[in-house]
């Protein structure tokens, strides 16, 4: 992980005192409400629907245990005991009271975190694939360059009231686990011919109301050049993004707009940088700094590549429930590592009970624990709302298993559909149509037997509670969006959308399978829909190439038709 120079904890420590003063002339009314929300906006404090929302940075979803116990603190302290991680690889609280907001900020400065850039108008936390630096289809190692990324865009003084929100995420890997298309800017690492390492440039792609995947901008751009690229692709956004209309100000509508006008004029910003400031000693990562900041990402001390382990993985399992248990948790949620005798481990947040992605205190400390005993100290938050160990040894899987099982992050679903992305919905946003979690919680009271489960096999289920498509529904294989219907809540599904990783191929919106449905008849619809999947499957398909395979008539007939048996009762 990056370890934080002095320079970097003064900055962080300096911002809280910031907005502790800010925060003080507030609450005496020295400081208007107008005046105070962009400054909260800029540490990561919204107003949501019960209570202030403070959202935690974590850059490129790395964290530490010792940042995991801060969190689960907080959570204990100054929340009501949990804390919600996100797609943008952040950490949510709910329900802390604005008056203690200036003493949770100094709690994470401590542990160095913040929750810089997490709101407003800005470049936000940028994020990457939760197994860089351990995955093993891994090209290039993306956190030095994410970090470098992170450091120049940090309170970047041009870039501080952009048109929009302005999202990057970084691969560098054979399989996109990113979503790269999906974002205002993607980023894919890569080698030329020559073994040079430079990355291909996607602009203009996001989610909301009009779904767009990103464009190649650029095929292969020198890693050394990239804050130039990144400084000509915002600047011109900035300059030329619409400012008239929030729904139109995303880069992906000028970019939608003015095609290659907009490409062009990115290429000419950025041949004007290449001369001017660079020409002035500017702007080119030196490879001085990067290779200070790399120093951060070399394996922790005491990973030594071994031969593979045999391990109960490899042997015949008797059918009993632990045994059974342990093959498939060695299936789904352990996954190949770079370093021989190593596995990534995913700790499974989606559980009965609980709303995806939410994670008890209690919970945080005891997933901190097990990456001090198994992990280095070390772990990640994924793009679909789970943890992560990178570091296990592969002989300690099944001592990880048993401890992980007591501690309910041992549920073996990792791809499956009760493996569900969504939003907290209008139980707390306040910006939601409808509320997400309850539709959550009945797909997975449904899908409750493991075996079924199992069958069924990968699909990507993604709930957003409003258009803004926080949950990520558009890139579902099956996507749920709740909508407002006369002051009433309704859910919209799609079929067919995907993240760009290898199971689901290239990005894609999903589409909309005829009218809203009513909060209780969306479990009925998925199974319907799941029924045909089942019904109609090749050997060796999955959910998403039965449904290209077939197209999307048979599903929408299934779920019609399943609206006529619920309309009939």
């Amino acid at each position: 992980m990056y370890a934080y120079t002095d320079f970097d904890r003064q900055f962080v420590h300096a911002r809280a005192a910031q907005f502790r003063d800010q925060l003080e002339r507030h609450l005496a009314g020295e400081l208007p409400d107008e005046d105070f929300r962009a400054l909260r906006l800029q540490n990561g404090w919204y107003v949501q629907r019960h209570a202030p929302m403070l959202r935690v940075a974590v850059p490129y979803g790395a964290l530490s245990a010792r940042q995991l116990h801060t969190l689960a603190d907080i959570a204990r302290d100054f929340d009501q005991g949990w804390g919600h991680f996100t797609t943008r690889q952040n950490l949510q609280y709910n329900w802390i009271p604005l008056t203690k907001a200036a003493d949770v900020m100094d709690r994470l400065a401590a542990v160095d975190m913040h929750g810089i850039q997490t709101s407003g108008n800005c470049i936000r936390n940028i994020t990457s694939d939760a197994l860089a630096g351990v995955a093993a289809d891994e090209l290039v190692d993306p956190r030095p360059y994410c970090e470098v990324m992170r450091q120049w865009s940090t309170l970047h003084p041009e870039f501080a009231f952009l048109p929009r929100k302005f999202k990057i995420a970084v691969s560098g890997a054979t399989e996109d686990r990113a979503a790269i298309g999906w974002h205002d800017v993607g980023l894919q690492l890569k080698k030329n011919e020559g073994g040079a390492i430079g990355f291909q440039v996607l602009v203009g792609g996001g989610m909301g109301r009009t779904p767009i995947i990103a464009s190649v901008i650029r095929e292969f751009l020198p890693w050394n050049q990239i804050l130039c690229y990144l400084e000509a692709i915002v600047r011109v956004y900035n300059r030329y993004g619409r400012r008239d209309n929030a729904y139109k100000a995303r880069i992906k509508i000028l970019v939608k707009a003015e095609g290659q006008q907009y490409f062009d004029a990115v290429e000419a910003e950025f041949s004007r940088i290449l001369a001017e400031d660079v020409g002035a000693g500017l702007q080119l990562i030196p490879q001085a700094e990067f290779d200070r900041i790399a120093a951060s990402f070399v394996r922790p001390a005491g990973v030594v590549p071994a031969a593979s382990v045999p391990t109960a993985a490899d042997a015949s399992l008797a059918q009993d429930g632990t045994s059974l248990a342990f093959s498939r948790w060695l299936q789904r949620n352990v996954h190949a590592h770079q370093v021989p005798g190593y596995r990534a481990v995913t700790l499974s947040l989606k559980r009965a009970g609980q709303p995806p992605g939410d994670v008890t205190a209690a919970q945080m400390d005891a997933a901190a624990a097990l990456a001090e005993r198994y992990s280095h100290a070390e772990l990640r938050v994924s793009h679909d709302q789970n943890l992560v160990l990178p570091w296990v040894r592969q002989d300690d899987l099944p001592a990880l298993f048993e401890a992980a099982r007591v501690a309910g992050f041992a549920t073996p679903n990792i791809g499956l559909i009760t493996d569900m992305i969504n939003c907290p919905g209008g139980d707390f946003c306040a910006l939601a149509n409808a509320r997400s979690i309850p539709v959550a919680a009945a797909i997975t009271e449904r899908f409750a037997d493991l075996d079924e489960v199992d069958d069924i096999g990968d699909i990507d289920l993604h709930i957003s509670g409003c258009i803004n498509s926080c949950g990520h529904h558009h890139s579902g294989h099956i996507g749920i969006l709740g909508v407002d219907k006369d002051g009433s809540e309704w859910y919209q599904v799609s079929l067919g959308g995907s993240d760009g990783s290898n199971i689901s191929g290239a990005a894609v919106a999903g589409k909309v399978i005829g009218p809203s449905f009513g909060a209780d008849e969306v479990p009925d619809v998925i199974e319907a829909v799941i029924e045909v999947y089942r019904s109609n499957r090749q050997s060796g398909e999955r959910f998403i190439d039965t449904l290209r395979r077939l197209g999307l008539a048979p599903f929408k007939a299934a779920a019609d038709a399943q609206r006529q048996l619920t309309a009939a009762h």
